[in-house]
């Protein structure tokens, strides 16, 4: 029966629903994550479709005639889209120079073996080579003080340093100090400013794992006006609420039952359909 197929895409909505509430759950304890979530919709072909010239046959009329489904016995769930959710997590005391913690909508920028990514997750320490970098190996980069109309006009992209060369470096046996609005300091003076960016539209950014985020497009990123603070000693926890993110998981679960059962039925019913009505 073609009908086994709008339970079945419901069904596998719902096992998208559970990998991403297992995913939130595995990471709550994972320093700067954001949750995930999905979002769904009811596809129906028939409103999709531009609605006709009303077309009234000559013929006696039942009552069937007057109730239409508009298609709905042959609608299916679709998965509207994947959003994350960057909600501000809670801070942990850490008490570690290195550790720092985002308060805003900023965006630490590191520099990965795949090109410039963006991360909260901010538990740094220092590599063999005096740079400072992620607890992946990940280099954190120095800010790019340029104005943010420089940044819209190609002709003068060419002249701004590579990320190569903007990667954070401390001096050996230097005590740091990292101000709110991310400049490091040593008893020598400044030596630097963490790369610290915002975006004009949060939800274009991509992840890429290990807490990692990548923008499409360039000039979705704002480096003037940055209104997000670091805090240094602080590590930004995870915005996943565990009990929350259970009760959805155990719900999304009973739902994907109830479903097989639907399914089942169909499976039965079909069943009867070739075996029994045959031998008639």
């Amino acid at each position: 029966m073609k009908n086994i197929w709008v339970p079945l895409s419901g069904q596998l909505a719902q096992q998208r629903k559970v990998e991403t509430i297992a995913n939130n759950v595995a990471n709550a304890n994972t320093v700067g994550f954001k949750k995930d979530q999905l979002v769904f919709k009811e596809h129906l072909t028939a409103f999709t479709q531009d609605s006709g010239d009303i077309d009234v046959p000559r013929k006696e009329f039942s009552p069937a005639d007057f109730y239409h489904t508009q298609g709905a016995e042959n609608a299916m769930v679709a998965v509207d889209g994947n959003f994350t959710i960057h909600e501000q997590g809670q801070f942990i005391p850490t008490s570690n120079p290195l550790d720092i913690a985002l308060k805003g909508d900023g965006f630490l920028e590191v520099l990965t073996p795949t090109g410039v990514r963006f991360t909260r997750k901010g538990n740094l320490s220092l590599s063999r080579e005096g740079e400072l970098v992620t607890d992946q190996g990940f280099k954190v980069l120095n800010a790019l003080e340029v104005s943010q109309e420089s940044l819209r006009e190609p002709a003068s992209v060419g002249s701004f340093p590579k990320p190569e060369d903007r990667i954070f470096k401390v001096p050996t046996n230097s005590k740091i100090t990292i101000s709110l609005d991310g400049e490091v300091l040593t008893n020598t003076g400044t030596i630097g400013k963490l790369s610290v960016v915002e975006f004009a539209d949060k939800h274009a950014l991509k992840k890429e794992g290990n807490s990692l985020f990548i923008t499409p497009d360039e000039t979705n990123i704002l480096r003037t006006d940055i209104k997000t603070t670091v805090n240094q000693g602080f590590l930004e926890g995870s915005n996943v609420n565990a009990i929350e993110e259970m009760s959805e998981l155990i719900k999304a679960h009973r739902h994907f039952e109830s479903i097989q059962k639907a399914i089942n039925a169909y499976d039965s019913i079909s069943g009867k359909a070739a075996n029994d009505i045959g031998k008639f």
